[in-house]
């Protein structure tokens, strides 16, 4: 391993851990000042913006990954249409910031407090955790939207973004940065690893001194290696492997518009339906009907044996179909014999991401609501609703498939921790526990 990258990323982190200190600080105001500012230095910026992402695009066109990296085959257009910047979305970018800056600051919100026999007077409130890192791909808006939300809550940034946009991330990350400190945002409170080495991923992965916590964003292959690798908390988004059932009690319409919506509205990304569940009472009129449906978005349909009886012309799934997420337009089938059966199924194939129920009866919706184990469950509505800007929260880091410390769609307060204030009145353990 070359010394320079181990020594410049070291060098980041105490860099990170001291400009964290001082955002701790900020006041709301402050904060958002320089949000502004931030989105005023990407406005102004934007032909060196393009200038870079050219730069970016023409080496993924070409299957030149970036220096230091082995060249691989051109992007596809769909990698390419990711990687790409415009003026409307540099402009995005920067109304995305001042969105931000509208958003309600957690930072210092109290929690709980509450007042013991003796006295003493406590708050539980909310901090910054301090300096995140983030691992993603491919998009660089990512490394705007990283930055704003975990600066907006106090938290220093390191950045190391994917190879094929790492101009296009370096531009980025230095306007942020010059932008905002013309405001008072503290030294290197945002950086950039300017290194595409696989290796500067283990590296800080394992910089737990200097990392508080760890997101990786990207396919399920970067989360893993990370996972193996980090010495401090990850936060982490697997599969999307999302459910609809369809009960017995389903209105059809309703259940036909929320499979059609959740499959095909935007079938690439993480709460896109993979499985339709769907009731053994109600297969036989139902999937012909959900089938012309899908069928006319252009889906390709793959079925349990019960399905392919009622639809002679579907692929047969197999087993690995249950647990793949397709990110395309592919949907597997499968007819269940009750509300049980779907849960089962769900808790056994699913990735915990985002189920949803169609049904008319309460009571069955509770008992799914319940028994599900899963950040988001829904009765009635579209998987494509498990996002942070749907939920209310303006924006958001990503959605964790985890339990612990973020759940669902990650905004503004789950980047941040708490701490306990105390104050008395001179207390002692001691006999008699106060003075005075």
């Amino acid at each position: 391993m070359s010394s320079s990258i181990p020594d410049t990323i070291h060098l980041m982190g105490r860099q990170a851990r001291a400009a964290a200190y001082q955002l701790a600080q900020l006041s709301s105001e402050r904060k958002n000042a320089i949000l502004r500012a931030m989105a005023a230095a990407l406005r102004e910026a934007t032909p060196a913006l393009l200038a870079a992402n050219a730069l970016d695009m023409a080496a993924a066109s070409n299957g030149d990954a970036g220096p230091g990296v082995a060249a691989s085959k051109p992007l596809s257009a769909a990698m390419l249409d990711r990687l790409r910047l415009d003026e409307t979305r540099i402009e995005a970018m920067a109304a995305g910031i001042e969105q931000v800056a509208t958003l309600a600051d957690p930072v210092g919100q109290v929690i709980d407090s509450w007042q013991r026999p003796n006295g003493l007077s406590i708050e539980q409130i909310r901090v910054p955790i301090g300096t995140i890192g983030i691992i993603y791909e491919s998009r660089p808006n990512v490394t705007a939207d990283a930055a704003v939300l975990c600066f907006k809550t106090g938290n220093a940034t390191i950045l190391r973004g994917g190879s094929e946009a790492i101009h296009s991330n370096r531009a980025i990350a230095a306007v942020l940065q010059a932008g905002g400190a013309a405001a008072g945002l503290p030294d290197h409170a945002i950086q950039l690893i300017p290194f595409t080495d696989r290796e500067s991923v283990a590296v800080l992965a394992q910089m737990d001194r200097w990392l508080d916590l760890i997101i990786p964003r990207g396919g399920k292959g970067l989360i893993e290696t990370v996972v193996s690798l980090a010495r401090m908390p990850v936060i982490k988004h697997y599969d999307g492997i999302c459910h609809l059932f369809v009960d017995a009690a389903a209105d059809p319409a309703m259940a036909v518009s929320l499979t059609v919506d959740s499959k095909t509205q935007k079938c690439g990304v993480c709460n896109a339906l993979e499985t339709l569940l769907v009731h053994r009472d109600i297969a036989g009129s139902f999937l012909p009907r959900v089938a012309a449906a899908l069928r006319a978005k252009g889906v390709e349909l793959r079925g349990c044996a019960a399905t392919c009886a009622v639809l002679t012309d579907v692929t047969a799934a197999s087993d690995d179909d249950w647990r793949t997420e397709y990110l395309d337009l592919i949907l597997s089938i499968k007819v269940v014999d009750s509300v049980d059966a779907a849960i089962a199924h769900i808790n056994e194939y699913g990735s915990h991401h985002t189920d949803s129920i169609v049904t008319a009866e309460q009571a069955t919706a509770e008992k799914f609501l319940r028994e599900v184990d899963s950040a988001c469950v829904f009765h009635n509505v579209s998987t494509r609703f498990a996002d942070g800007s749907e939920f209310g929260f303006g924006a958001e880091i990503g959605i964790s498939t985890d339990k612990l410390h973020a759940r669902g769609p990650m905004g503004l307060r789950e980047l941040t921790s708490y701490q306990y204030r105390v104050r008395g009145s001179g207390q002692t353990k001691g006999v008699g526990g106060v003075i005075g």
